[in-house]
């Protein structure tokens, strides 16, 4: 967390003490979704919840800005000064904003550099890829004939980020956007680190996908 410090969608640092550090307040502290009681959650079907998460989001604008905060994070994590980092758990409740709708990251703990992540899983033994994750979103294949789990993580950052925003970015789309907004977010979550020509593929997607918010957003009070 020290090392992203400087960026602007890491929440400033106020202090810690060992494994514990307290941060700038941020007002929204998930991406979208409503609390409910645990015996209410039990209850609902997981579809059902899913549609009812989203229910509960600001308006399309202002989804796209949070969403194009995203997107910059995950650039200035992309082989940066430090190198490359991973996000290990990419779900809504890792993901803020505040009042300005600027977003901010909840919780660093699963934001790992990639030269740790594959110290940590090179020597572990592996009977299939499911042996082979680190977090919720950090997979790696097994390679069935030394029975360990290799390095090289599948699903890069983008992939992962657009994945979460597909539902919440689709959800009450421009019309005139919708079509092209869909392809792009859809050719973003088929990207994969193994890939021919993968970072020219992550950059132009991902410079796409700012391209077409800030268009349509550039001109209204929530930009």
């Amino acid at each position: 967390m020290m090392i992203l410090q400087d960026k602007e969608h890491t929440p400033k640092l106020m202090g810690f003490c060992g494994d514990l550090y307290v941060t700038e307040r941020v007002e929204y502290t998930s991406l979208y979704g409503i609390s409910l009681p645990w015996i209410i959650e039990l209850l609902i079907p997981s579809g059902f919840r899913r549609s009812m998460d989203q229910w509960f989001t600001p308006s399309w604008p202002r989804k796209a800005k949070i969403a194009i905060g995203l997107l910059e994070f995950v650039e200035d994590i992309f082989h940066g000064p430090y190198g490359n980092f991973l996000m290990c758990d990419t779900s809504a409740k890792n993901l803020g904003y505040n009042d300005k709708y600027d977003l901010k990251m909840i919780d660093m703990k699963k934001i790992v550099p990639e030269m740790n992540l594959k110290e940590i899983i090179k020597d572990r033994q592996c009977e299939s890829d499911l042996d082979c994750i680190y977090g919720t979103d950090c997979r790696t294949l097994c390679d069935q004939s030394k029975m360990r789990c290799t390095t090289e993580v599948i699903q890069p950052n983008l992939a992962k980020a657009c994945q979460l925003l597909k539902d919440y970015l689709l959800r009450g789309a421009p019309s005139d956007i919708h079509e092209e907004l869909e392809k792009q977010l859809y050719l973003c979550i088929a990207l994969k680190v193994t890939a021919n020509q993968m970072e020219m593929e992550h950059s132009l997607i991902l410079n796409n996908l700012k391209t077409l918010l800030w268009k349509k957003i550039s001109h209204t009070n929530d930009s």
